[in-house]
Protein backbone atom coordinates (compact mmCIF):
# COMPACT_ATOMS: atom_id res chain seq x y z
CA UNK A 1 0.00 0.00 0.00
CA UNK A 2 1.58 3.50 -1.12
CA UNK A 3 2.26 6.21 2.05
CA UNK A 4 0.33 8.94 1.70
CA UNK A 5 1.74 11.98 2.80
CA UNK A 6 -0.20 15.33 3.14
CA UNK A 7 0.57 18.85 0.95
CA UNK A 8 0.89 21.88 2.54
CA UNK A 9 1.27 24.93 0.47
CA UNK A 10 3.86 27.72 1.12
CA UNK A 11 1.84 30.99 1.03
CA UNK A 12 5.14 32.70 0.90
CA UNK A 13 3.57 36.16 -0.37
CA UNK A 14 4.26 39.84 0.96
CA UNK A 15 0.33 40.71 1.79
CA UNK A 16 -2.34 38.64 2.45
CA UNK A 17 -4.48 39.53 -0.34
CA UNK A 18 -2.18 37.61 -2.73
CA UNK A 19 -2.76 34.82 0.09
CA UNK A 20 -6.65 34.45 0.17
CA UNK A 21 -6.72 34.92 -3.52
CA UNK A 22 -4.13 31.71 -3.67
CA UNK A 23 -6.23 29.97 -0.78
CA UNK A 24 -9.25 30.55 -2.87
CA UNK A 25 -7.44 29.23 -6.04
CA UNK A 26 -6.94 25.91 -4.44
CA UNK A 27 -9.92 25.75 -2.50
CA UNK A 28 -10.87 21.97 -2.07
CA UNK A 29 -7.36 20.94 -4.07
CA UNK A 30 -4.78 22.09 -0.81
CA UNK A 31 -6.46 22.97 1.81
CA UNK A 32 -3.13 23.13 4.64
CA UNK A 33 -1.34 25.89 4.04
CA UNK A 34 2.25 27.17 5.52
CA UNK A 35 2.16 30.69 7.42
CA UNK A 36 5.79 31.94 7.35
CA UNK A 37 7.63 35.28 8.85
CA UNK A 38 7.19 37.15 5.27
CA UNK A 39 3.66 36.93 5.59
CA UNK A 40 2.84 36.56 9.27
CA UNK A 41 3.84 40.21 9.63
CA UNK A 42 1.11 41.28 7.18
CA UNK A 43 -1.69 39.30 9.31
CA UNK A 44 -3.28 39.04 12.47
CA UNK A 45 -4.95 36.62 14.65
CA UNK A 46 -8.37 37.30 12.84
CA UNK A 47 -6.60 35.87 9.48
CA UNK A 48 -5.72 33.26 10.79
CA UNK A 49 -8.97 32.20 12.88
CA UNK A 50 -10.55 33.07 9.82
CA UNK A 51 -8.82 30.53 8.08
CA UNK A 52 -9.04 27.93 10.42
CA UNK A 53 -12.98 28.88 10.58
CA UNK A 54 -13.16 27.97 6.84
CA UNK A 55 -11.64 24.30 7.77
CA UNK A 56 -8.04 25.13 6.57
CA UNK A 57 -5.78 23.63 8.46
CA UNK A 58 -2.57 25.89 9.53
CA UNK A 59 1.46 25.44 9.60
CA UNK A 60 2.94 28.31 11.61
CA UNK A 61 6.42 28.12 10.46
CA UNK A 62 8.06 31.19 12.68
CA UNK A 63 10.61 29.01 14.21
CA UNK A 64 10.35 29.65 17.77
CA UNK A 65 14.11 30.68 19.15
CA UNK A 66 13.75 32.45 22.23
CA UNK A 67 14.69 31.84 25.75
CA UNK A 68 12.27 29.17 27.29
CA UNK A 69 9.50 31.27 28.97
CA UNK A 70 9.30 32.83 26.01
CA UNK A 71 8.90 30.39 23.91
CA UNK A 72 6.44 28.60 26.11
CA UNK A 73 4.03 31.83 26.14
CA UNK A 74 4.45 32.20 21.67
CA UNK A 75 3.48 28.82 21.66
CA UNK A 76 0.52 28.85 23.80
CA UNK A 77 -1.02 31.88 22.54
CA UNK A 78 -0.26 30.34 18.57
CA UNK A 79 -1.89 27.08 19.87
CA UNK A 80 -5.17 29.32 21.49
CA UNK A 81 -5.50 30.14 17.78
CA UNK A 82 -6.39 26.48 17.02
CA UNK A 83 -3.36 26.28 14.91
CA UNK A 84 -2.33 22.35 13.26
CA UNK A 85 1.28 22.82 14.03
CA UNK A 86 4.49 25.00 14.49
CA UNK A 87 8.01 25.34 14.13
CA UNK A 88 10.45 25.80 16.82
CA UNK A 89 14.46 25.55 16.05
CA UNK A 90 15.40 22.00 17.73
CA UNK A 91 17.73 23.22 20.69
CA UNK A 92 16.85 21.05 24.14
CA UNK A 93 16.12 24.50 25.86
CA UNK A 94 13.46 25.56 23.00
CA UNK A 95 12.22 22.42 22.33
CA UNK A 96 11.31 21.78 26.18
CA UNK A 97 9.46 25.24 26.28
CA UNK A 98 7.77 24.79 23.53
CA UNK A 99 6.03 20.97 24.11
CA UNK A 100 5.15 22.69 27.60
CA UNK A 101 3.15 25.54 25.74
CA UNK A 102 1.37 23.39 23.57
CA UNK A 103 0.38 20.52 26.43
CA UNK A 104 -3.22 20.08 26.13
CA UNK A 105 -4.09 21.36 23.26
CA UNK A 106 -4.33 19.68 19.73
CA UNK A 107 -1.04 21.40 18.09
CA UNK A 108 1.74 19.65 17.12
CA UNK A 109 5.29 21.26 17.52
CA UNK A 110 8.03 20.23 14.90
CA UNK A 111 11.75 20.87 15.88
CA UNK A 112 13.62 22.36 12.55
CA UNK A 113 16.76 20.37 12.29
CA UNK A 114 18.75 22.04 9.38
CA UNK A 115 17.39 24.47 6.84
CA UNK A 116 17.54 22.63 3.33
CA UNK A 117 19.01 25.53 1.87
CA UNK A 118 21.90 24.32 4.17
CA UNK A 119 25.02 21.94 2.64
CA UNK A 120 27.56 20.19 4.62
CA UNK A 121 29.36 23.14 5.06
CA UNK A 122 27.58 24.48 7.52
CA UNK A 123 27.60 21.30 9.67
CA UNK A 124 31.44 21.39 9.52
CA UNK A 125 31.28 24.12 12.05
CA UNK A 126 29.43 21.41 14.70
CA UNK A 127 32.33 19.36 13.84
CA UNK A 128 30.08 16.81 11.85
CA UNK A 129 28.19 15.40 9.22
CA UNK A 130 25.06 17.06 7.99
CA UNK A 131 22.98 13.67 8.55
CA UNK A 132 24.73 13.29 12.05
CA UNK A 133 23.78 16.98 12.96
CA UNK A 134 19.64 16.33 11.91
CA UNK A 135 20.06 12.98 13.77
CA UNK A 136 21.37 14.89 17.44
CA UNK A 137 18.27 17.48 16.71
CA UNK A 138 15.86 14.72 16.12
CA UNK A 139 16.83 13.20 19.04
CA UNK A 140 16.26 16.11 21.26
CA UNK A 141 12.85 16.35 19.67
CA UNK A 142 11.98 13.07 20.10
CA UNK A 143 13.41 12.98 23.99
CA UNK A 144 11.67 15.96 24.55
CA UNK A 145 8.13 15.27 23.45
CA UNK A 146 7.94 16.92 19.94
CA UNK A 147 5.70 16.32 17.51
CA UNK A 148 8.07 15.88 14.81
CA UNK A 149 10.89 17.70 13.01
CA UNK A 150 11.38 19.30 10.20
CA UNK A 151 14.47 18.03 8.11
CA UNK A 152 15.23 17.81 4.38
CA UNK A 153 14.06 14.33 2.38
CA UNK A 154 17.44 13.17 2.33
CA UNK A 155 17.29 12.43 6.19
CA UNK A 156 13.82 11.75 6.09
CA UNK A 157 14.49 7.64 5.96
CA UNK A 158 17.12 7.66 8.49
CA UNK A 159 15.37 10.09 10.80
CA UNK A 160 12.22 7.25 10.49
CA UNK A 161 14.11 4.38 11.42
CA UNK A 162 15.85 6.06 14.67
CA UNK A 163 13.17 7.74 15.39
CA UNK A 164 9.46 6.03 13.85
CA UNK A 165 7.28 7.83 16.28
CA UNK A 166 8.57 11.43 14.99
CA UNK A 167 6.28 13.02 12.39
CA UNK A 168 8.47 14.26 9.76
CA UNK A 169 8.30 17.17 7.28
CA UNK A 170 10.29 18.00 4.63
CA UNK A 171 10.37 21.56 2.60
CA UNK A 172 12.49 21.42 -0.31
CA UNK A 173 10.39 19.36 -2.68
CA UNK A 174 10.53 20.14 -6.82
CA UNK A 175 8.64 18.26 -9.21
CA UNK A 176 11.13 15.99 -10.90
CA UNK A 177 12.64 18.46 -14.00
CA UNK A 178 11.82 21.77 -11.89
CA UNK A 179 14.74 24.23 -11.06
CA UNK A 180 16.12 23.74 -7.16
CA UNK A 181 16.17 27.62 -6.86
CA UNK A 182 17.96 28.50 -3.56
CA UNK A 183 17.04 24.91 -1.93
CA UNK A 184 20.22 22.45 -2.09
CA UNK A 185 18.97 19.36 -0.65
CA UNK A 186 15.93 18.53 -2.62
CA UNK A 187 14.16 15.44 -3.75
CA UNK A 188 10.63 14.86 -5.70
CA UNK A 189 7.28 14.57 -3.79
CA UNK A 190 7.21 10.58 -4.73
CA UNK A 191 10.81 10.06 -3.65
CA UNK A 192 10.33 11.98 -0.29
CA UNK A 193 7.28 10.06 0.69
CA UNK A 194 9.20 6.94 -0.09
CA UNK A 195 11.83 8.11 2.15
CA UNK A 196 9.17 8.32 4.98
CA UNK A 197 7.91 11.90 4.96
CA UNK A 198 4.22 12.83 6.41
CA UNK A 199 4.04 16.12 5.19
CA UNK A 200 5.42 17.84 2.20
CA UNK A 201 5.94 21.33 2.41
CA UNK A 202 6.03 22.79 -1.95
CA UNK A 203 5.70 26.59 -2.42
CA UNK A 204 6.90 27.77 -5.43
CA UNK A 205 6.28 24.73 -7.88
CA UNK A 206 2.60 25.66 -6.51
CA UNK A 207 1.99 29.41 -5.85
CA UNK A 208 4.49 30.75 -8.92
CA UNK A 209 2.84 28.03 -11.58
CA UNK A 210 0.98 29.76 -14.50
CA UNK A 211 -2.26 27.15 -13.31
CA UNK A 212 -1.02 27.03 -9.72
CA UNK A 213 -4.79 24.67 -9.08
CA UNK A 214 -3.46 21.89 -11.50
CA UNK A 215 -0.12 22.19 -10.39
CA UNK A 216 -0.91 21.23 -6.91
CA UNK A 217 -3.56 18.72 -8.85
CA UNK A 218 -0.72 17.03 -10.52
CA UNK A 219 2.12 16.94 -7.55
CA UNK A 220 -1.09 15.48 -5.48
CA UNK A 221 -1.28 12.55 -8.42
CA UNK A 222 2.64 12.07 -8.61
CA UNK A 223 2.86 11.85 -4.90
CA UNK A 224 0.20 8.70 -5.32
CA UNK A 225 1.91 6.89 -8.06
Amino acid sequence: MTKKAEIIVALDFPDKNQALSMIDELDGACDFFKIGMELGLRVDDEFIKSLIARGKKIFLDYKYHDIGNTVEKAVANAAELGVYMLTVHAEKQVLEAAVKGAKSTNTKVFGVTVLTSLDEDYATQYGCSIKDLVLRRAAWAHDLGADGVIASPHEAAIIKTQFPALKVCTPGIRPAGADSQDQKRVTTPADAIKAGADYLVIGRPITQAENPRQAALQIIDDSSQ
